[in-house]
């Protein structure tokens, strides 16, 4: 309905396919991301990054453009840590690989627009890791 109302395309990752099929058994895509795919929006570009680990699919949207640096990591990563893995899809260890090699690896001044609760920086997060990782899911 909303791909109606809005007259814009959806698109998941294939790594995401079962999900779909799943919630929407009567309904297929518009088409697939994939990693570094870019798209303009509202003048903004966007690059995707695949970002395992909440699900197989999960991808991150870089926007290097705005404000200095902004990352929409929805359920990826939030302020404090990792995203849920609580899900049996979801890997604890393939989403702290995702956050180590995609996310951190991004300035540490850009802002991190998180699925849930408060903005974070990369900076702000990244010396917290290997707390992270002694935590656990």
């Amino acid at each position: 309905k909303l791909r109606e109302l809005v007259d814009a395309p959806v698109l998941i990752h294939k790594d995401d396919q079962m999900l779909w099929d799943a919630t929407h058994p009567d309904e297929k895509p518009d088409g697939h991301i994939n990693d570094g795919d870019t798209f303009t929006i509202a003048g903004v570009t966007l690059t995707a990054l695949h970002t395992p680990g909440h699900s197989p699919g999960c991808v991150v949207f870089h926007a290097p453009e705005l404000e200095g640096g902004v990352l929409f990591s929805g359920d990826t990563m939030f302020n404090g840590g990792p995203g849920a893995t609580g899900r049996s899809y979801s890997d604890f260890d393939v989403i702290i690989e995702s956050i180590k090699n995609k996310i951190f690896p991004l300035p540490e001044h850009t802002k991190v627009l998180t699925g849930h609760g408060d903005f974070t920086v990369i900076g702000d997060e990244k010396p917290h890791l290997d707390e992270w990782i002694k935590r656990g899911h």
